[in-house]
């Protein structure tokens, strides 16, 4: 009996698009990725299909930012979280502030370790403590300590950032 490669796909496209959107900031990437990850599942049974489906995404998401480093591209955050989340389109004030928020947040996951920013968006796109744990090499009695950790830092950097701005 082999893996349902379709009921596997429906249960984790979602979340994979959203934890690539938020490695290389490009919403179409992030699709052209997630769609790679699946290419490369076939002819695979791995026996956590959603941890080495978010393992090989982290693997193209590092070679994407190799690439996108080397060509200097301006990327956006979250457009594919906003586009499943809202159905209507929010006024301008609306989108204006979500704008704002976007870009202080994409800022403070930036300059987080490599480390905080991955646990939290394998977090973020809704894997448990063994599958952050086994995409991570942390073990899982050290993810809880990590992701608290990680999210701090996020707020302090967030803050620090914010109050740098009002500063000005």
């Amino acid at each position: 009996m082999g893996l349902d490669w379709a009921t596997v796909y429906n249960d984790t496209y979602q979340d994979l698009v959203r934890f690539l959107h938020r490695q290389v900031w490009d919403s179409d990437r992030a699709q052209d990725l997630a769609q790679e990850v699946f290419a490369r599942a076939l002819g695979t049974e791995p026996d956590n299909p959603r941890a080495w489906l978010f393992t090989v995404a982290a693997n193209l998401a590092r070679d994407e930012a190799r690439t996108a480093t080397r060509r200097k591209k301006h990327l956006t955050l979250l457009k594919v979280e906003t586009e499943v989340e809202k159905e209507a389109a929010p006024d301008l004030s609306e989108q204006y502030e979500l704008s704002e928020q976007q870009q202080s947040l994409r800022k403070a996951l930036d300059e987080l370790s490599e480390r905080d920013k991955e646990v939290l968006l394998l977090w973020g796109a809704g894997l448990n403590y063994q599958e952050i744990a086994e995409q991570s090499g942390l073990s899982v009695r050290s993810v809880g300590t990590t992701l608290a950790r990680a999210r701090k830092r996020l707020v302090q950097v967030h803050d620090s950032l914010e109050a740098r701005s009002v500063a000005r």
